[in-house]
């Protein structure tokens, strides 16, 4: 875990674009807040896999959010079985559980519906606001960082030229 922390901080201050570190976590985040052996998660992991976006920044994400989920599925819980039983939506769920994909889907648990009603909310605003803070980190305290003499003095050193090398980053 410490490692893939390291990677996430190594892909803030890389060449990866914002974009795919903010949908990194997002992804992350759906996969976190619902139950783990579900039909989505496995589409979710897929997705993550087949587009690209930085994995060390989804697996750490995954990790938050499932620590957030534990203390939320309560919460998530409640809304599920509110869903499932109002009187409203009768007719839309008893529809929707004479298709098969639904039924593998586990909507019909309380929790799992709960919690993908919540990731799917949040999805948006969690990939839009990552996207804003990876942006005004590179800018701010990056750039900060950059100007420290200590690692200006790293930088110029040969064991960094040599791990730019090794990287393909350098000359």
């Amino acid at each position: 875990m410490l490692t893939q922390i390291i990677k996430v901080f190594i892909a803030l201050n890389s060449e990866s674009s914002p974009r795919q570190i903010a949908y990194a976590i997002a992804l992350g985040m759906v996969i976190g807040l619902t139950p783990l052996f579900s039909l989505h998660n496995l589409i979710v992991l897929l997705l993550a896999f087949l587009i690209r976006v930085h994995l060390g920044s989804f697996f750490v994400s995954w990790g938050v959010f499932a620590l957030i989920g534990a203390l939320t599925a309560p919460l998530f819980a409640a809304l599920g079985q509110a869903l499932l039983t109002e009187n409203a939506l009768h007719g839309l769920w008893h529809s929707a559980y004479q298709i098969t994909l639904f039924k593998l889907a586990h909507f019909h648990h309380t929790l799992t519906l709960g919690a993908f009603i919540i990731a799917g909310i949040l999805f948006v605003p969690i990939a839009m606001l990552t996207q804003v803070l990876v942006v005004k980190y590179r800018e701010h305290v990056m750039a900060f960082v950059m100007k420290l003499k200590i690692v200006q003095m790293l930088k110029g050193s040969r064991f960094y030229q040599f791990y730019l090398k090794v990287q393909g980053g350098g000359a």
